[in-house]
């Protein structure tokens, strides 16, 4: 028998994280470490290991209280739709002890995590305190998949006293859409419309080429692109991406990943001194200005992960 027995380490399910831990409540998480001087550029890097059916996500990351990894099998669209696109677990480590502290479903961990970056770096853009009364929240969003859906509700939760509105765009209409949101075919006269109406675009697809151009949305209007994360393929049209101001999730994971980016700067329509990090945007460092479209790409970074499944961990051992 060893001398010292470690930690028991806890399961906790796709159930218990959403129980635990709201979406506005993981906004706040990422939006914290970040003002509170976390360096992404320091972030271990995301490897992506093709398998016979698909590609095998390894994410790993570490912090002074907490080190862990996100382990996902991502299928290619299409592939056997009676299952989840994506499945896996995360498991966290304790900073100290070393020992294995949770093993956290792995989906659920990344439906929390994927909208809560696209809102936490673009949330002071659409936080409307000027009055008591704050404006309507018009939101498109392409794709009606679980990402699609995740965006909503994390919109939903984080501005729970404005009133929001909320059209998805997709190619063939969800049967099971929630009678509170809007549908309409992409690529329409009315999904124009809509998009042309939206505060905020949110771009979710499994598109490799272009769904969103300049013409598409207004000036004022926010766009983030989620939903590609290779340098082939894209969401956003170059002449969209070259009158807007650019966020970027950090520069070196973008110039290997987002295509969104990447693209227009092998085209000459972009300069990597034109790009905005979205720690400086959250932090304060830098101020932007709203005389332009703004735009936030991001493919995802362990950081993000690590910091959910700690918060997260935390909150489900203090109820018991």
């Amino acid at each position: 028998m060893p001398e010292h027995t470690p930690p028991a380490r806890q399961f906790i399910s796709h159930d218990q994280v959403y129980s635990a831990f709201t979406p506005a409540d993981a906004v706040a998480k990422l939006r914290d470490t970040l003002r509170n001087g976390f360096d992404p550029a320091g972030d271990q890097s995301r490897s992506a290991i093709p398998v016979e059916n698909g590609e095998f996500l390894i994410m790993p990351s570490t912090t002074p209280s907490a080190f862990g990894i996100k382990l996902l099998s991502v299928a290619p669209p299409g592939y056997q739709d009676d299952l989840p696109r994506i499945q896996g677990s995360y498991l966290l480590f304790d900073g100290t002890t070393l020992s294995p502290k949770a093993l956290i479903d792995g989906i659920a961990v990344t439906n929390l995590r994927t909208p809560a970056v696209s809102i936490s770096c673009v949330y002071d853009f659409l936080a409307d305190g000027s009055s008591e009364s704050p404006a309507p929240l018009h939101v498109a969003i392409f794709g009606t998949g679980p990402q699609g859906r995740a965006h909503a509700a994390t919109v939903e939760s984080t501005f729970p006293h404005r009133e929001i509105s909320i059209t998805f765009l997709s190619r063939t209409e969800p049967h099971d859409l929630e009678d509170r949101y809007t549908w309409v075919q992409a690529g329409s006269r009315q999904a124009r419309e809509v998009t042309r109406a939206a505060d905020l675009v949110l771009c979710t697809t499994t598109a490799s080429e272009p769904i969103l151009a300049k013409d598409d949305v207004s000036d004022s209007a926010v766009i983030v692109a989620v939903g590609s994360h290779s340098p082939q393929a894209r969401e956003l049209a170059s002449d969209l991406v070259a009158s807007s101001t650019v966020i970027v999730e950090d520069m070196g994971a973008t110039l290997r990943e987002g295509g969104d980016i990447i693209q227009p700067l092998n085209e000459g329509a972009l300069r990597t001194s034109d790009l905005l990090s979205y720690a400086d945007v959250v932090s304060g460092k830098v101020q932007v200005a709203r005389d332009k479209p703004i735009v936030f790409k991001f493919t995802g970074m362990p950081w993000e992960d690590l910091a959910l499944a700690e918060a997260i961990a935390d909150k489900v051992s203090a109820q018991g």
